[in-house]
């Protein structure tokens, strides 16, 4: 019977993957880095304690293994070598590798490079693979529960930039979908929501749902931006980086917008008012 091995599991997308496998009856392995964290698994999880910096317990977690989900933090690219080392050791037949949007930008900002260099390295490794490219997630909108539950502002970081927010239960709903069915190999998808936004407009669509008048304003300074993404200061590089996607936003007044989510499930994607609905007590509780 295949076996699959999902990394970040216990993520946005792996937490909605998980619940999708075990719905649907599929066997599946969970690799954790904490114990504690299995207690969010499914019943049906078959829990493997280790992560992505130890090659001696990745191969033990692909013990069986015919699929792997990969999903990789960071900017290096270790850990994606760690993986496709013990998969080709173990023999895995495929991969559902989650890359990014960002690696469709021209000229290729520095988080599509990272992402563009695991699909590199995907590629050379011979397991057929499928390629999900996601844009923003629409989880990013739960950085502003502090903000809205304070009273306070919400830093908007792009201005009149636009882009098409996805769901991250899509992301895992597409990623079930190749995981589980032949005839996605070699396959590279890009996947937006259904509709482009500012940042405003989500934060119009937040305030109608949660039925509160929420403020925002506009970020003045690149420090402002990094500071709001990571409270307790990040990386160079990433600070850099952070930036540089936020500008690139900034003068994209369009937004790119695919209905691959819908063609490939057979459903339409979910809009951001669907996703503030159904997280509403993140942000009143």
């Amino acid at each position: 019977m295949p076996m699959l091995l999902l990394t970040g599991a216990t993520g946005n997308i792996g937490r909605e993957l998980t619940r999708i496998l075990d719905a649907d009856g599929v066997e599946f392995r969970a690799l954790v880095r904490d114990s504690t964290r299995a207690e969010i698994l499914p019943p049906s999880a078959e829990p493997t304690r280790g992560d992505l910096d130890d090659p001696a317990a990745l191969r033990h977690a692909m013990i069986g293994v015919t699929t792997l989900f990969l999903l990789v933090q960071g900017m290096g690219l270790n850990h994606t070598r760690n993986a496709l080392t013990a998969a080709e050791h173990a023999g895995v037949g495929r991969i559902v590798l989650i890359s990014s949007a960002h690696v469709l930008v021209e000229p290729l900002p520095a988080m599509g490079s990272w992402h563009h260099a695991r699909e590199e390295l995907v590629r050379a490794s011979g397991i057929p693979a499928t390629i999900l490219r996601p844009g923003g997630y629409m989880s990013n909108a739960l950085e502003w529960i502090p903000a809205v539950r304070a009273g306070e502002a919400i830093l908007d970081p792009s201005g009149p930039g636009r882009y098409a927010p996805i769901d991250p239960a899509d992301i895992a709903a597409v990623a079930a979908r190749c995981l589980t069915n032949p005839g996605h190999e070699g396959a590279a998808y890009h996947l937006t929501g259904p509709e482009t936004l500012t940042i405003t407009e989500q934060v119009a669509i937040l305030s109608r749902i949660l039925q509160r008048d929420i403020k925002i304003r506009e970020a003045t300074t690149p420090e402002e931006v990094v500071a709001a993404r990571f409270p307790n200061g990040a990386p160079p590089r990433l600070a850099e980086a952070l930036v540089e996607g936020f500008a690139i936003l900034r003068a994209d007044t369009v937004g790119a917008r695919t209905d691959t989510v819908a063609e490939l499930l057979g459903r339409p994607a979910h809009t951001f008012a669907d996703w503030c609905a159904s997280h509403r007590a993140a942000f009143t509780a």
